[in-house]
């Protein structure tokens, strides 16, 4: 097991004169989506991807992978040609992948280019539970330690972490059934498959303003945008923050130059006032980094992260 690692392009401005930068980009950019069409992560790929076309001047095609909890297309992500060909979103999930699954992407398999945003978790449950508030929740959580079926990601994916940090810090059981992202979870949870579910406010706030799911709570320090009128944990007493957040990355050794392109261009999307009203009308909070400050938070994300995954017994690939 490779210590862990974090590459990314150091350099963030573009050697003058330099042939790669003077050439680069002259033709299409793949991205990687590694998990299904119509999640958070495909979703926001999309939303950069057309901007970052019309930056660059060049095509972006969108290529949707899914297995292993989003591992099946980080895997093809980090195998593919370091030219800054190919680049895409990772996730929460995909750094702790690296101590929960075999044969785990490391961060030193990747260039980190730019950091996208936060995307807090928050529970939700179906209408037609008993649950009218998060001490409901709670509370009939412990008096009956498994009998709530929680829609998650597989282990090691955001929401099964959240469900996992709701578990540690409140300590109660929850009976998670994993799905294969976001959308499937959703799913799950209207028709009625889960009683609740820790995905981020984005992928249930349509479904929350019908009444079909009730939020109960953010896990996060302050409310989220979409619903002023959802407390935070905190505000309700107790004391969880969790969630996901994106980058954007590409295969490890890009050449410092071309890094440096493909950084710029992808701060001038995340910070144009055309992105950020598109972003926030689909839900999403955007918090633009380039790539050493990105680097910098996965790191520290990264180090949060360990203890409460060694503490809940998911560690499988130790440090």
């Amino acid at each position: 097991m490779k210590r862990l690692g974090y590459a990314f392009g150091a350099a963030l401005a573009v050697a003058a004169g330099g042939a790669a930068a003077d050439t680069f980009p002259d033709g299409p950019i793949t991205w990687v989506v590694n998990w299904p069409a119509g999640g958070g992560q495909d979703t926001t790929s999309r939303l950069m991807a057309t901007r970052l076309s019309d930056v660059l001047g060049v095509p972006i095609v969108i290529e949707n992978y899914e297995g292993a909890g989003g591992l099946v297309g980080m895997r093809a992500l980090a195998a593919s040609e370091p030219d800054g060909y190919t680049i895409g979103m990772l996730g929460t999930s995909s750094i702790i992948q690296q101590y929960t699954m075999d044969e785990p992407v490391m961060m030193d398999d990747l260039t980190v280019l730019s950091l996208f945003g936060p995307d807090p978790a928050a529970l939700s449950v179906h209408a037609d539970t008993p649950f009218e508030s998060l001490e409901d929740f709670v509370s009939a959580a412990r008096e009956a330690p498994g009998s709530v079926p929680n829609g998650n990601d597989p282990p090691g994916g955001a929401s099964y972490i959240a469900a996992t940090i709701l578990e540690t810090e409140l300590g109660i059981e929850l009976n998670k059934i994993p799905y294969g992202g976001f959308a499937p979870t959703v799913t799950a949870l209207l028709g009625g498959e889960v009683s609740s579910a820790t995905v981020p406010i984005p992928q249930v706030i349509e479904h929350h303003a019908s009444g079909a799911v009730r939020i109960l709570g953010v896990m996060a320090d302050q409310r989220h945008f979409l619903a002023p009128e959802v407390p935070t944990f905190a505000e309700q007493g107790f004391d969880v923050i969790a969630g996901d957040f994106r980058a954007v990355v590409g295969p490890a050794g890009i050449p410092e130059e071309r890094a440096a392109i493909l950084s710029e261009a992808l701060v001038s999307v995340l910070s144009s006032d055309d992105f950020v009203e598109a972003a926030n009308a689909a839900g999403y909070m955007i918090d633009p980094f380039g790539a050493e400050e990105a680097q910098a938070r996965i790191v520290a994300f990264d180090t949060a992260v360990y203890p409460v995954l060694e503490g809940a017994g998911l560690v499988t690939n130790p440090r």
